[in-house]
C-alpha cells in the first residue's frame, strides 16, 4: 500500500508540475501581451514589462491550484488507466476509496502549497507588481505608512487617513508647496469623491494658508480639487479584498465591525482564503472517479478537456456565490464554502456509483 501511494504521489506531482508550467507559461504571455499597450508609458520599459509578468506569476499559482491538481491527477490517472495499471491495482483488491486516501494524503502538499502561497507569497508579490507598474506607468508616487498613506501629487503631498472600498478617500490631508519648496497651504478634507477626470469633491474642508506676514483660516463645507489620482490609480494602493492575506482580512474585519461598517465582502474573503486550500484535494477526488468512467469511452486528451471544464465550472461558481452572497446578504461561510462542498459531493457520488459497478 505504502509503494503504491508513492507511486501515485509520484505520478501526480509530475503531472501537475507539467500542468502548471503549461498553464504559468500561457497566463504569463497574456499578461506579457495586455502589458504591451502599455509599452513606453512613462518609465514603462521592457525590462519592467517583464518584471511585472514574473511577480504576477505567484499569483497565478495560487489561482490555478485547484485547476492544475485536477487536470494533472486526470492526465496521471489517464496514463496508468491506458497501461492498465490501475486495473491491475483494483483486481489485486485496491479498492477506490483505498485509492482515494493514498490520493488525499498526496494532495496535503497541494493544501500546504496553496496555503503558503495564498497568504504569504502572491499578496506581496503582486502587491510589488502593481507598485512597479504604477511608479513607471505614473508620475505619482505612493508609500504606505502607519499615519496613512502619502502620495506626491506633483507639487503637494497628500496624506489620506484612509481608503474605503470604492475608491473614496477618507481624511484627507493636502499640503501644497511653491515652485521654491515653500509651504503655501494645508488643506483638510473629511471624505474625498472623484467626480470626473483629475476632478475630486471634497467636503468638510478646513484649510490654512501660508501668505506673507500672514495666515488665513477657513472652513468649507465642499470644494473641488485638481489632482492627477484617480479611482484606478487607488484601487492598486489599495490591496482587494480577494488579494489579501487571511491574517489582515482578520483584523481589518474586526476593525469594520469597531467601527459598524460592512463586513460582508471581507468576511467572504476570509472564509474563501481559509477553504480555498482544501479545493485541491477535491479536485483530485474528482479525478479518480472521472477517470473510472472516461476509462472506456475516451482517451488522454478528453480526460484533460474534462478537467479544463470542470476546473472552469469550478471557478466560475466560486466567483458566482462570492457575488450572489455579497448581493443577497448569505451567510459567508456558506458563500464561500459551497461551491467546494458541492464538487466533494460530486466526487462522493461518483466514487459510490463506482464501487456499486
Amino acid at each position: 500500500m505504502r509503494i503504491l501511494s508513492r507511486y501515485l504521489a509520484r505520478e501526480i506531482y509530475s503531472a501537475t508540475v507539467l500542468v502548471f508550467a503549461a498553464l504559468l507559461m500561457l497566463f504569463a504571455f497574456f499578461d506579457l501581451i495586455h502589458e504591451l499597450g502599455d509599452l513606453g508609458k512613462g518609465d514603462y520599459r521592457l525590462v519592467k514589462i517583464f518584471g511585472y509578468v514574473l511577480l504576477s506569476l505567484p499569483g497565478h499559482v495560487y489561482e490555478l491550484f485547484p485547476i492544475a491538481a485536477l487536470i494533472g491527477s486526470l492526465f496521471a490517472l489517464a496514463q496508468l488507466t491506458a497501461h492498465s495499471e490501475l486495473t491491475v491495482m483494483r483486481v489485486s483488491g485496491l479498492s477506490a476509496p483505498r485509492i482515494a486516501l493514498s490520493l488525499a494524503k498526496a494532495g496535503l502538499l497541494f493544501v500546504v502549497l496553496t496555503f503558503i502561497f495564498g497568504e504569504f507569497i502572491a499578496p506581496l508579490s503582486g502587491r510589488a507588481a502593481q507598485e512597479l507598474r504604477l511608479k513607471a506607468t505614473s508620475s505619482v508616487v505612493a508609500q504606505e505608512f502607519r499615519s496613512g498613506l502619502w502620495v506626491k501629487d506633483a507639487g503637494s503631498f497628500v496624506n489620506v487617513e484612509e481608503v474605503l472600498p470604492d475608491a473614496s478617500m477618507k481624511g484627507v490631508k493636502i499640503y501644497e508647496f511653491d515652485p521654491d519648496f515653500r509651504l503655501r497651504s494645508i488643506s483638510y478634507a473629511q471624505r474625498g469623491e472623484h467626480v470626473a477626470e483629475n476632478r475630486w469633491r471634497l467636503t468638510g474642508v478646513a484649510q490654512t494658508r501660508f501668505e506673507p506676514g500672514r495666515t488665513i483660516v477657513s472652513t468649507l463645507p465642499e470644494a473641488y480639487w485638481h489632482s492627477v489620482l484617480t479611482p484606478d490609480i487607488l484601487n492598486v494602493l489599495l490591496v482587494v479584498p480577494e488579494q489579501m492575506s487571511a491574517w489582515n482580512l482578520y483584523f481589518y474585519v474586526q476593525h469594520l465591525s469597531e467601527n459598524k461598517q460592512k463586513t460582508t465582502r471581507y468576511e467572504i474573503a476570509l472564509w474563501s482564503k481559509l477553504v480555498y486550500p482544501f479545493a485541491a484535494l477535491v479536485m483530485i477526488m474528482l479525478a479518480l472517479p472521472f477517470a473510472y468512467y472516461q476509462g472506456r469511452s475516451g482517451g488522454v486528451s478528453a480526460k484533460i478537456f474534462a478537467g479544463i471544464m470542470l476546473g472552469l465550472g469550478f471557478h466560475l461558481l466560486n466567483r458566482l456565490f462570492a457575488h450572489l452572497g455579497l448581493l443577497n446578504d448569505w451567510p459567508p461561510l456558506f458563500s464561500a464554502l459551497f461551491p467546494t462542498l458541492a464538487f466533494l459531493g460530486a466526487a462522493i457520488v461518483m466514487m459510490w456509483r463506482v464501487e456499486r459497478r
